[in-house]
């Protein structure tokens, strides 16, 4: 596979030759161990048993890897590093995914068994975190297109209800009304009867838009309980999330990294880590994509991010879908976390029934 670049200053478009493409890939691997700037030397020195190339050879095809901005270097270092988009197209031609090892596959499989509940989901950030050294994290699912399979009234007191809303997945929730009147039990049955046989396998979102119109037609409109359950449609039926909207885990293993040996580094991280509606932003628009998606530096459109790299897939939970990934260094090892993401993403997710 071959992909044509522009190299910027001379306008031109080529493609990049194999010797092109395998210095730039190593260059990559290399700093991706080393986290520090390759020079000629060190390359020709990794790279003589796959290739005899001077010093001076390589220093050439540096140069034009740099004209193409592929790498770049730092002011006080005559080696190179990628730049963002260096990594871009390592990430779409050069790489290829390395498969997790059977003892990372077991760790795994006995820590997130199958279950929809919030240590599940915790679980999996702090695991993501642990393996990787980088942030590991996990949206908490919409449940807006969740279906509601029944609910149940239950009489807590004279003038208290509790209403049990059972989702597909297992996922259950339940709502107290309180009433300003006496509440009658002997039509309870025949209304929760009446309307479970109109709601049940419908969405939630759908079930609070148009609830009125669903169980119309009725006597039972008239009585005060389905007066008081209309009068609490969007309570009942609430499809926003709860207030924690985001596990990250793994700070502790993203601060080992050298990066971070510095302590403005090491604020930014803080800062990071602390902005969760930026990160939550950014994975609401990737977990109704298919596959994995990866973004790096300034592709994510926020400052933020520059320094960092972000693998972002989506997980599902019956019918209601969340996002789950990894943030870390642009040197990420980007071909053993797609299969790290890709994998965790697979075990926590549980089908429709």
């Amino acid at each position: 596979m071959t992909s044509k670049v522009l190299i910027p200053e001379k306008g031109l478009e080529r493609e990049l030759s194999v010797r092109e493409r395998d210095i730039l890939r190593t260059i990559i691997h290399l700093y991706i161990l080393k986290a520090s700037p390759i020079g000629s030397r060190s390359l020709s020195r990794y790279l003589e048993k796959e290739m005899k190339l001077s010093p001076a050879t390589i220093r050439n095809v540096m140069a034009d890897l740099e004209d193409m901005e592929f790498i770049s270097h730092p002011h006080t270092s005559a080696g190179r590093i990628p730049t963002d988009k260096g990594y871009r197209f390592y990430v779409d031609s050069l790489m290829n995914i390395e498969k997790l090892s059977s003892r990372e596959i077991l760790t795994l499989k006995r820590k997130l068994m199958p279950a929809v509940s919030e240590n599940l989901l915790k679980d999996a950030s702090h695991l993501l975190g642990l393996l990787s050294r980088y942030l590991g994290i996990v949206e908490l699912p919409h449940i807006t297109n969740l279906l509601v399979l029944k609910i149940e009234l239950i009489q807590l007191s004279s003038n208290r209800i509790l209403v049990v809303i059972a989702l597909d997945s297992n996922v259950v929730r339940t709502v107290t009304l309180e009433a300003d009147f006496q509440i009658d039990t002997k039509n309870l049955d025949e209304i929760t009867g009446y309307i479970n046989d109109k709601i049940s396998g419908k969405p939630l979102k759908f079930i609070r838009d148009n609830f009125f119109e669903m169980i119309g037609g009725n006597d039972l409109l008239e009585t005060p309980l389905i007066r008081l359950f209309i009068g609490s449609i969007n309570k009942i039926f609430e499809t926003g999330r709860t207030d924690e909207r985001l596990h990250i885990a793994g700070t502790q293993h993203l601060l080992k990294n050298p990066e971070y040996e510095n302590l403005e580094r090491v604020k930014g991280v803080i800062e990071l880590v602390e902005n969760e509606e930026v990160i939550v932003h950014l994975l609401d628009k990737y977990e109704d994509s298919d596959g994995v998606n990866i973004l790096i530096g300034r592709e994510m459109q926020t400052e933020l991010f520059d320094d960092y790299s972000m693998i972002v897939t989506k997980y599902r939970i019956g019918s209601a879908a969340g996002a789950i990934g990894l943030i870390g260094p642009k040197r990420m090892n980007y071909s053993k976390m797609i299969s790290l993401v890709q994998y965790v993403s697979e075990l926590i997710s549980i089908e429709s029934k």
